[in-house]
């Protein structure tokens, strides 16, 4: 598998690049996670490794989920991702993944959900440009006229329209690490990432 790590966003800042500028970055407490199941193509029929995050208190978790992590040596989890492997030769129920695997200047792809915004109007979520903005205009933020006459009489499928916005599970591709702080299980990425304070971002490099 490419590197996966799962972490949580703490918010964004900047620091100093090599070359005297100021890089606008995301923190991001990335790991660690351990290796709660390990999937073979023999029991299971395909090859992957479950990865757990975010520890729980022991009376929060149910028999079941306890005795899952048991077998891991480890206790309880908040967030489980399945990562596919092409060999799970190499790695072993309960290993620990940390956030020392990445370097500087690496590549990765960091995915979340985007914060949820509710019930939005056509301006909001299409950017449609809306109407004059005049007193006399009585067309300000309106879609507008949505289907046809009497042919076909219907309205197209795909038409941006107000309804919910946000909470969706969003990619950011080629995000470059500026810094790992190995000690502190930190890592500072450029540029904004999906979500909001203390979501769940599961990070693999490309």
């Amino acid at each position: 598998m490419s590197k996966t790590i799962l972490g949580k966003k703490l918010g964004m800042t900047q620091v100093w690049g090599d070359d005297d500028r100021l890089i606008p970055v995301t923190v991001i407490e990335a790991g660690p996670c351990v290796i709660s199941q390990v999937k073979t193509l023999e029991r299971d029929g395909y090859t992957a490794v479950q990865l757990a995050y975010g520890d729980i208190a022991e009376d929060k978790a149910n028999k079941p989920t306890k005795g899952h992590f048991d077998k891991a040596r480890s206790g309880p989890k908040r967030h489980v991702v399945e990562a596919r492997v092409d060999d799970v030769a190499e790695y072993k129920l309960g290993q620990s993944v940390t956030v020392d695997s990445f370097g500087e200047g690496e590549s990765l792809s960091v995915s979340g959900t985007s914060k949820g915004k509710g019930f939005q109007g056509v301006m909001k979520r299409h950017n449609y440009r809306g109407g004059p903005g005049g007193h006399g205009s009585h067309f300000h933020r309106a879609p507008g006229a949505v289907g046809q006459c009497a042919t076909p009489s219907r309205v197209f499928k795909g038409l941006g329209l107000p309804g919910h916005m946000g909470a969706e599970s969003v990619t950011v591709k080629n995000v470059r690490v500026v810094r790992v702080i190995a000690d502190q299980n930190l890592l500072l990425v450029k540029g904004p990432v999906p979500g909001g304070k203390g979501g769940l971002l599961v990070i693999r490099a490309n």
